[in-house]
């Protein structure tokens, strides 16, 4: 994950992106017990968002770094990367509010816990589900800050059934 740090930073350092935060089952490996993952999801913002291909010059910046694509991937050392554009008003926030922590000497941005509970909650597959699960049993977030962040991006109702479903005795 060092690599993909390096990477990352390399790419907002020479404007490639604006900005960037992992996201997904990865990040939430900095808040609760280790889960399996296949890939690791970095949300970005970019610089060119008005290109038809908005994730060409990402591309073309690994391929001049050495790191081949894989289907949808950048392969960086052992991690397939995915990079997700911003794609609402809360991953937009979830991004300009992600923290920076270190990683082996390395800054790294990732996605603070409860936008990670509520970005799974707005997708609500089982497995989202599941993670938001283990942010609150892990004391990662409170089950009152998703509560707060869901009613401002408009999923109190999603936030209601799933605290009627999951964390009500």
């Amino acid at each position: 994950m060092k690599a993909v740090a390096q990477l990352l930073n390399e790419m907002l350092k020479e404007g490639i992106i604006g900005n960037y935060a992992l996201f997904g089952a990865a990040a939430q490996m900095r808040y609760t017990e280790p889960i399996a993952t296949l890939d690791a999801d970095v949300l970005v913002s970019l610089t060119s968002p008005d290109r038809l291909d908005v994730l060409e010059e990402i591309y073309r910046f690994c391929e001049t770094k050495g790191y081949r694509t894989a289907g949808e991937a950048v392969q960086v050392g052992a991690w397939p990367v995915q990079f997700i554009p911003v794609f609402s008003a809360l991953t937009r926030e979830a991004l300009e509010q992600a923290e920076t922590a270190d990683f082996e000497g390395v800054p790294f941005r990732v996605v603070r816990a409860d936008y990670l509970a509520v970005i799974a909650l707005s997708v609500r597959r089982p497995k989202d589900l599941a993670r938001i699960l283990a942010l609150v049993e892990s004391g990662s977030v409170r089950a009152e800050g998703i509560a707060a962040l869901a009613s401002r991006h408009d999923l109190s109702d999603q936030w209601d059934r799933f605290v009627s479903k999951f964390l009500n005795d």
